[in-house]
């Protein structure tokens, strides 16, 4: 099976749908092939998407990629500070 990227959305859509079915009576295998997800995609999905709304979930996305940049920019500045360190220590 062709690996697919689900938006934000879409997951929170898929789990109001598995908690529908598990509602239901249906067993979590069930729920995972009818989604069309792996148990163990859905087991993350719940854990990390669990009670958030649409809204939520892309707001979250975006922190996440806020951060990374901001981590990379930490880490890229503390690079610099390094390198002045040794060019003023005259190691160079």
């Amino acid at each position: 099976m062709a690996r697919r990227r689900h938006t934000p959305d879409q997951i929170v859509r898929k789990l109001r749908e598995a908690d529908r079915m598990l509602g239901e009576g249906s067993d979590v295998a069930a729920v995972a092939r009818h989604l069309e997800v792996s148990e163990q995609t859905f087991h993350r999905w719940r854990n990390q998407y669990g009670g958030l709304k649409a809204n939520d979930a892309k707001r979250l996305k975006e922190l996440e990629r806020e951060n990374a940049r901001l981590k990379r920019i930490v880490a890229d500045k503390e690079l610099e500070i390094d390198a002045l360190k040794e060019i003023a220590r005259g190691n160079w």
